[in-house]
């Protein structure tokens, strides 16, 4: 069990954003640190889905790139309003300003640093499509990809190194441990203090 049962108390309500290239984890890593947190967890992209009532695929191909982000802050905006989440986002949520503003207003955003050579590995196995990725290219388009987007991951709050093979619980442990190295307590006032 780790050191969070003793204290209940250490988010306060506040949320987790699990931000990081496509393949990272961040799905995985958020649903059992819901669970570990007494948290609820939820998935832009998913949501993104429900919202407009088709695949990301289709969302991309019948309307633009253009089209999905403005679909992806309306959402992050929505979620943004309910405490005691995590929330996994998509990998390209870090490039809209607004979506920063949203996500450091209500929560504490935490980058999955993955190696390259990890994610490449992880979306070769995956079945699930991934629109920016449907080129024969798609190795050295996701390194550009990652090139572009590492400097707006490195804004966030806390980074979170992902080694290969490593288990969620060993994850979720060092970012629990993080947690509680950089979120501050809750300040007690002492009961003999006179006005």
């Amino acid at each position: 069990m780790t050191s969070t049962a003793t204290h209940p108390q250490l988010l306060r309500g506040t949320n987790l954003y699990l931000v990081g290239m496509m393949g990272a984890g961040k799905s995985t890593l958020g649903k059992y640190l819901a669970t570990r947190l007494d948290y609820r967890f939820l998935d832009t992209d998913s949501l993104i889905e429900h919202s407009a009532g088709q695949t990301i695929p289709n969302l991309f191909r019948h309307g633009g790139e253009a089209e999905f982000r403005a679909l992806e802050t309306q959402v992050l905006e929505q979620v943004a309003t309910f405490p005691r989440l995590v929330v996994a986002t998509g990998g390209g949520i870090v490039l809209n300003a607004q979506n920063w503003g949203i996500m450091r207003g209500s929560g504490i955003i935490v980058w999955l640093d993955a190696p390259l050579s990890e994610i490449q590995h992880r979306l070769a196995q995956d079945p699930t499509p991934r629109p920016l990725l449907q080129r024969p290219d798609w190795p050295q388009h996701l390194a550009t990809l990652m090139d572009q987007r590492r400097d707006r991951y490195a804004e966030a709050d806390l980074r979170l190194a992902i080694h290969s093979s490593e288990p969620t619980d060993d994850i979720a442990q060092r970012l629990l441990a993080q947690l509680e190295e950089n979120v501050r307590p809750i300040p007690t006032v002492p009961s003999d203090i006179n006005d």
